[in-house]
């Protein structure tokens, strides 16, 4: 038996990472031992991650809390648990799922199980992202059709946006020195003309 390590990711700064080090706490991982990465799991720049690889020996045992820490995909997830049990030669144990112990069944068939529910299970890890970003965009979406407005709030119109709407209007001067004369863009210019031209419609 080798050395005990644990590895840790949260996927953003702000993400708690209590109850992994917890879980890993309550297996008596070292605390010296205990890699951990708070990166975005979308640039996947894990330094601590790479530096346990360089660390581990063969027999050595690795935790880890949930499949998915292992890597952003279905295949980074497959290829980082080839290079830690076939290249690197340790144990890992995935602690939300017991039967991903490689120190249980070390025979030909209990290899085969193993990979069959990695494979699974890295496959339903990888379609829940996939669902979770796919019902925020149908939620942002929903939203914007209610009128919900994401994003900084626009800049409010400076206090010459009438007078020089005016002049605008009654073609005194061109759309191009009218966003100059607010400090606008062109294309906000007319977006602001448009919706005030809209209101006074509406009025």
């Amino acid at each position: 038996m080798g050395n005990v390590y644990g590895y840790v990711r949260v996927s953003t700064r702000e993400q708690n990472e209590d109850r992994q080090l917890l879980a890993l706490n309550e297996r008596q991982v070292p605390e010296k031992n205990i890699y951990m990465d708070k990166q975005s799991g979308k640039d996947f720049n894990r330094p601590r991650y790479r530096k346990l690889l360089k660390k581990l020996r063969k027999r050595d045992l690795l935790y880890i809390k949930s499949i998915d820490r292992l890597g952003r995909d279905y295949e980074e997830i497959l290829e980082q648990w080839r290079v830690l049990t076939k290249e690197k030669g340790i144990d890992i144990v995935v602690l939300d799922m017991p039967l991903l112990d490689t120190r249980r069944g070390r025979d030909l068939m209990g290899t085969f199980l193993s990979d069959i529910v990695l494979q699974v299970l890295s496959f339903v890890a990888e379609n829940e992202r996939k669902n979770i970003r796919e019902r925020q965009k149908e939620g942002i979406e929903a939203a914007r059709l209610r009128g919900v407005q994401f994003g900084r709030p626009p800049k409010p119109d400076p206090e010459n946006f009438d007078q020089v709407y005016g002049q605008w209007l009654a073609k005194r001067i061109s759309g191009e020195e009218a966003a100059r004369l607010c400090n606008f863009s062109v294309p906000t210019f007319y977006r602001r003309a448009k919706k005030r031209k809209e209101g006074i419609c509406g009025g």
